[in-house]
């Protein structure tokens, strides 16, 4: 699909939710610690990358979109360090707040020979205030008045950006400037997507929420998205079934597009790929099967690398073929 290039070209992609560094720790092991069970890591380097909704915002611009990022860091050295990366892919971090009372998020990864053996969480999860609320908005409102953004993608993962209030207050607002509304949720907010494009779940969340058991077939995930529709009033519905592929519904379609076999090397990341080409072709006004199409190639070209990294627009064309 050569077109693809033209198709995400300079969308502007307005991404709200929770943003974080991927740190790794990459060393040798050699021997087992004498005092536990453990091996012992020689330590040998560290590498910084942008994870979370920034990383969706990198899948967006590497892509050849534009986006543009609302969230929060903590006033600390790894919100700079957040920023820096940010800089250094040319993704402006103006809608970024940095506030005192939270660090940053940081997930640090252990990593020897491509093996994952740790991860280390740094982070508070608790709402933010009212007042940082507000400020979001605020600036979300300034960007709607200033650029033309073509999609609007709520980018979740418990980590209390996107609270109840400001998901609603964003979603009105989006309403009013006939934007269209991607979501990728997590647990906590989940049922507070009222009315949006397109939601994203992946199977394992959708089977925490529908109180009743959903198996990988056509009929009983369009019975679990009927339940959904019903709660939410989402137009389309994009459910990742990891190996299995996506399953997408919509008013006049559903299917499963299974994935194709690949040697899977790490599966973080993809997730952030599969809503980013959602995102961007929703903006491009693509159709729902052509874009879980694309969807599909993008999450599994990303499980094929070690660590978090985006979807090169190259390798979709060249796999859309």
């Amino acid at each position: 699909m050569t077109h693809l290039k033209t198709a995400f070209q300079d969308k502007k992609v307005l991404i709200l939710g929770d943003v974080m560094v991927d740190r790794y720790l990459y060393g040798q092991v050699n021997r087992i610690s004498p005092e536990a069970p453990v091996p012992v890591v020689d330590f040998q380097r560290t590498e910084d990358r942008l994870g979370g909704a920034a990383n969706v915002a990198l899948n967006i611009k590497v892509l050849g979109g534009q986006p543009v990022l609302v969230s929060i860091v903590g006033a600390d050295e790894d919100g700079e360090v957040l920023k820096k990366l940010l800089s250094n892919q040319k993704i402006t971090y103006q809608g970024i707040h940095a506030i005192s009372d939270r660090p940053t998020t940081v997930k640090t990864r252990v990593m020897a020979a491509n093996q994952h053996l740790l991860r280390i969480d740094r982070e508070e999860k608790h709402d933010i205030s009212t007042k940082i609320q507000t400020q979001l908005l605020d600036r979300i409102k300034a960007i709607l008045k200033k650029q033309e953004i073509a999609i609007l993608l709520f980018q979740d993962y418990n980590k209390g950006v996107l609270t109840k209030d400001l998901i609603h207050q964003t979603i009105e607002l989006a309403t009013q400037y006939n934007i269209p509304t991607v979501v990728d949720p997590k647990f906590h907010q989940f049922l507070s997507y009222q009315k949006v494009s397109l939601f994203k779940p992946n199977l394992k969340e959708v089977q925490q929420i529908v109180p009743f058991p959903v198996l990988i077939n056509l009929e009983s995930l369009t019975r679990a998205t009927n339940y959904l529709e019903e709660q939410l009033g989402q137009d389309a519905t994009m459910i990742t079934l990891s190996a299995d592929g996506i399953f997408i519904k919509n008013k006049r379609h559903a299917e499963i597009f299974p994935t194709a076999p690949r040697i899977i090397a790490d599966v973080c990341g993809a997730g952030d790929a599969v809503v980013a080409v959602a995102a961007l072709g929703m903006a491009a006004g693509l159709s729902l099967p052509i874009i879980a199409k694309i969807a599909n190639i993008a999450g599994g070209r990303v499980c094929e690398q070690v660590g978090v990294v985006p979807v090169e627009l190259e390798t979709l064309m060249e796999d859309s073929q």
